[in-house]
């Protein structure tokens, strides 16, 4: 076998005293333009931020003071503060009506959010996972109604449900709390994406029947939907204000929003009024706050990591 000859590359020699480390590298421009960019983002954070708690911290500051200072003070400091002061007039005020309304919007929200996230959650798994005819055009309905806006339908629904003789009772906003469209929408995507087929064949084999598997492992499955869903729903009958204020005529049924506005409207006649309204809005914010808080740990991951052995 013939030898393959071999070329041999001679290099310059490096000079005596020759360090590697005498020439640092040449500095990147990309970490410079990577702490501007988080600069810039962290400051647009903040600013969104302010802009968002500047009302809450009005809020809170104006319900200590009384109703002179609440007009004669700088509104963004306390002046003379009597918060125990002020919350003892807003719950003795008309034989404590407020607390009445809170509860009422406790029932309203927290009933009605709960049984809407049941329906969506059947719903959407349904129109996700079984095929029967007609399913696309059910679901592009529901799409359809996430377009009408809410005020669009309350006239429709108070002549509805003053035909069934339920006007002016809890029913009339409890059950149109219960129906969200949005959340069908996102359970049947969520459903889709995050329940596999291989867990529900597996079940099926093992005999459990379609409600065992509904109950047990999909709402297990989807329960970070379901608090999406839950949250929006809550805050959204929380803060409704035209529904309950075209369905109820007795200031007992009032929820905590429409309570509040009728409060103000009579305020220019009964100035203590302004100071209880504001007082009774940053009371009603607390549950807001004490739901997204406890909930939205549910919010950051799914719970189908690892059910699936690949």
């Amino acid at each position: 076998m013939t030898p393959v000859p071999t070329t041999r590359v001679e290099t310059a020699p490096r000079p005596a005293g020759a360090d590697d480390t005498a020439l640092p590298p040449s500095p990147s421009p990309r970490p410079r333009r990577s702490l501007r960019g988080r600069i810039l983002l962290t400051s647009a954070l903040a600013v969104a931020a302010v802009y968002f708690l500047l009302p809450v911290y009005w809020l809170a500051v104006s319900a200590t003071k009384s109703t002179g200072d609440l007009f004669g003070s700088f509104g963004l400091w306390f002046s003379d503060p009597r918060p125990l002061e002020n919350l003892r007039l807003l719950l003795e005020r008309d034989d404590g009506i407020f607390l009445r309304w809170v509860a009422n919007s406790l029932l309203y929200a927290g009933v009605g959010a709960l049984c809407a996230t049941l329906f969506a959650a059947m719903a959407g798994y349904a129109l996700a996972k079984y095929e029967f005819r007609g399913r696309e055009a059910i679901f592009n309905i529901i799409i359809g109604g996430v377009l009408v806006p809410g005020t669009a339908l309350a006239l429709p629904l108070y002549l509805l449900l003053s035909r069934a003789g339920m006007s002016n009772t809890y029913w009339s906003v409890l059950l149109p709390s219960m129906v969200t469209p949005f959340g069908v929408y996102l359970c049947r995507v969520y459903a889709a994406a995050a329940v596999p087929d291989e867990i529900i064949e597996a079940a099926r084999m093992d005999g459990a029947g379609e409600l065992r598997i509904f109950t047990t492992l999909v709402l297990r499955i989807m329960s970070p939907a379901l608090v999406t869903v839950f949250l929006f729903q809550f805050v959204d009958t929380w803060n409704n204000y035209f529904l309950p204020l075209v369905m109820l005529s007795d200031s007992k049924l009032y929820p905590v929003t429409l309570g509040l506005s009728s409060w103000l409207s009579t305020a220019d006649r009964q100035p203590a009024l302004y100071q209880l309204t504001v007082g009774g809005a940053f009371v009603s914010v607390v549950p807001l706050m004490i739901a997204i808080v406890f909930l939205q740990r549910f919010l950051r991951a799914g719970l189908t990591q690892g059910s699936v052995k690949k």
